[in-house]
């Protein structure tokens, strides 16, 4: 139940997850910091929660976000907090993505029986993930190096996959390194993936807060306030990596790994590197290159910097790679 509504508190959407609950309830502690109003949590039910189908099946990534974002635009929450990972690379025009605060880890992780690392699964075993993108570099890595295992596709909030390696139906799921730290079980990990065996999805780690742009003079001060919570160096790297998953997305439906990051000579940050990363789920095949240039200053240059790169893996045969992604 959502608390009565408190004269002056701000109102965050939120979807109803665990996780989700989590993330909110930190970004909340946060905007009222640096609002020095109350911020109440709005639970929202979106139709990815409520439904049982595969997310490919069911438009992958926006299934989270639409509910939150008709809140929004129905002035029912003054803004939303996403997973960036699961906003579509689109931007309405009237909606602000206000803030991108600083981001967690990005990597995968492997929860397995009996503590085991990936490199020591047994032949044949079981590995559990909801994520073709997972999926292709885990079998390509696998094949590689001479290791059998066979994925598992699954869905369910983190308790539900844990679940089935606790109980013995497989041997072991991947899961974001972000999210269970922010519910307090990164203990659980028994391996984090590097990311050259698997690069994480766009923008995985990083959170995104949303809120109405700015037609009222209240909504410009919201987006003002809220931008006090970006990072610039996470805002850069996400606008890159998700520049190259809408460059692929148009010409290629095979899932996509991308991780931008900066490289330092000593203290000073010198370059950002973009890897990218499409594959089929089977792993037989990967197109995996990457790019490094200045770092970005502007939303034009962390975009260009996606879009080349993705031209490259294109022409590298990208587009040939078709997922089951349907169109």
């Amino acid at each position: 139940m959502s608390e009565p509504h408190v004269q002056g508190a701000l109102r965050l959407g939120t979807r109803r997850s665990r996780l989700a609950m989590a993330q909110s309830g930190q970004v909340a502690d946060a905007v009222s910091q640096v609002t020095g109003r109350p911020v109440e949590l709005v639970e929202i039910t979106t139709y990815g929660d409520t439904s049982r189908e595969h997310l490919a099946q069911i438009g992958g990534t926006g299934v989270f976000v639409t509910a939150l974002r008709d809140a929004l635009l129905r002035g029912e929450v003054d803004f939303a907090v996403h997973s960036l990972k699961d906003l579509p690379t689109a931007q309405p025009d009237d909606l602000a993505l206000a803030a991108v605060p600083k981001r967690e880890d990005p990597r995968d992780v492997l929860v397995a029986r009996d503590g085991l690392r990936f490199t020591d699964l047994p032949e044949g075993a079981r590995v559990g993930t909801g994520s073709p993108r997972r999926m292709a570099q885990l079998n390509a890595y696998a094949r590689s190096h001479g290791m059998s295992i066979e994925t598992v596709p699954i869905r369910g909030n983190v308790d539900t996959r844990i679940g089935y390696v606790r109980n013995g139906e497989l041997d072991a799921v991947v899961l974001a390194a972000a999210g269970l730290s922010r519910i307090g079980r990164i203990d659980e990990v028994t391996d984090f993936l590097p990311v050259d065996m698997v690069l994480p999805a766009p923008g995985q780690g990083a959170l995104a807060i949303e809120c109405r742009a700015g037609n009222t003079a209240e909504d410009a001060a919201l987006v003002a306030a809220l931008s006090e919570l970006d990072d610039p160096h996470t805002r850069g790297a996400v606008t890159a990596e998700r520049s190259l998953l809408a460059a692929l997305e148009a010409g290629c439906s095979a899932p996509v790994g991308a991780l931008a990051d900066l490289l330092a000579d000593g203290q000073i940050v010198k370059e950002m590197r973009l890897r990218g990363v499409v594959g089929t789920t089977d792993g037989s095949t990967l197109v995996q290159l990457s790019t490094t240039g200045p770092v970005p200053e502007t939303y034009d240059q962390a975009m260009a910097l996606g879009r080349e790169l993705a031209a490259e893996m294109l022409a590298k045969g990208a587009a040939g790679l078709m997922g089951e992604r349907a169109h």
